[in-house]
């Protein structure tokens, strides 16, 4: 049996950063950055923790890889989210020039796409991936969410 790094392999890091924000209590949302097939950067939503509506798991995921990286711009780097990006994060990641994003649910509501942000020209997107299992964890948290109050 080959092992194959592919897209569904790297969103499934994301959904387990996902999972990590999901006990924190923070909106399960998880991200990775990957670069020649390497996870260089794991983050997941900080808002509630950090009391900053700016620490999305891009934003984090973003910042980390940049770290790494030792420059700002994530050019040849893949970012895996499991929910579509907002506008503020759209925006970030097209200063950082990333040259591709991969994400799982859709955010009919919040998503760039619905607001009218856009991501860098080069960026190649994608959407869909893992898509029910980004979807559940959301669902399910939201439930959880509303039964408590």
């Amino acid at each position: 049996m080959e092992f194959v790094l592919d897209d569904s392999f790297f969103m499934r890091k994301a959904l387990q950063e996902a999972e990590v924000a999901y006990e924190k209590g923070e909106v399960p949302v998880g991200a990775v950055i990957v670069v020649q097939d390497r996870v260089i950067a794991r983050a997941h939503n900080l808002t509630e923790q950090l009391r900053d509506v700016t620490a999305h798991a891009e934003m984090q995921a973003i910042t980390a890889a940049a770290h790494f990286l030792g420059g700002k711009y994530l050019t040849n780097c893949t970012l895996y989210v499991t929910l579509e990006p907002c506008q503020m994060c759209a925006g970030a990641l097209y200063w950082s020039q990333i040259s591709r994003v991969v994400f799982g649910a859709y955010d009919p509501q919040r998503g760039f796409t619905k607001a009218g942000g856009m991501l860098h020209p080069k960026t190649q997107l994608a959407g869909g991936i893992l898509e029910e299992e980004a979807s559940e964890m959301l669902k399910r948290f939201f439930i959880e969410k509303r039964n408590l109050n």
